[in-house]
């Protein structure tokens, strides 16, 4: 079992590293891969049960893109095999089709997605989540320059309860296909919805134990319900 943390001395603000670091608490059996930015992917050449990158800044992502366009159909062959993905905060966009800066200039990304996303700079969104991944709720939070654009309806992964999808005109949350999983949602999101947890661990096909289960499973169902009770 193994899985590759992709540029995790950049990608790793709002604390999401800790996604992984659960992670490792709950499969402590995994062999953990950290590729540097200056590194090749693991993914190219080995076996991986799981590709994850966390949220960057917006420099930060130009240098991704130009690092992972290389590989980009290998990209797009592991999501049609089912390799399970998880990217978190604004990683998502870059596999959009593009990134529009507020002067109209746009960042050519991988094209992996038919969606693109918008900057505004001057003005960070900031809300709360609630949404449905099949039968189970998860929780988590917004905060973000950007918004996506374009027709998730088909391979959306969250339907929002309460906050906003992935603009404030949707209600449909980042982007589910296959295995792989994108979402703007922070939290750390493993941390604050182990039912989730356990999902994305039995997708690698290994039985979902989760660790301090007690002590996660009682902090999500009081995260739940306070969350619920705000307008």
């Amino acid at each position: 079992m193994k899985i590759e943390i992709l540029f995790p001395e950049f990608c790793n603000l709002f604390g999401d590293m800790f996604n992984m670091k659960y992670l490792k608490m709950c499969m402590p059996e995994a062999e953990f891969i950290e590729t540097a930015l200056d590194s090749k992917p693991a993914f190219v050449n080995q076996d991986i049960n799981l590709i994850y990158l966390g949220p960057m800044t917006e420099n930060t992502q130009e240098k991704v893109i130009q690092k992972l366009m290389p590989y980009r159909d290998k990209i797009k062959e592991l999501i049609e095999k089912n390799i399970v993905f998880l990217f978190t905060g604004n990683s998502i966009e870059i596999l959009g089709q593009y990134i529009e800066n507020e002067d109209g200039s746009k960042i050519e990304a991988l094209g992996i997605f038919d969606v693109y996303s918008k900057r505004d700079m001057m003005h960070r969104h900031n809300s709360y989540l609630i949404g449905k991944y099949e039968d189970i709720e998860l929780v988590g939070f917004k905060s973000q320059f950007t918004m996506m654009y374009g027709d998730n309806t088909s391979d959306y992964f969250l339907e929002v309860e309460k906050g906003i999808g992935i603009n404030k005109q949707s209600k449909l949350e980042g982007i589910k296909r296959n295995n792989f999983i994108g979402t703007y949602l922070l939290g750390p999101i493993l941390i604050l919805n182990p039912l989730f947890t356990k999902k994305l661990i039995q997708m690698m096909g290994q039985t979902p134990k989760i660790a301090l289960e007690d002590d996660v499973m009682n902090a999500y169902e009081e995260r739940l319900k306070e969350l619920k009770k705000l307008n």
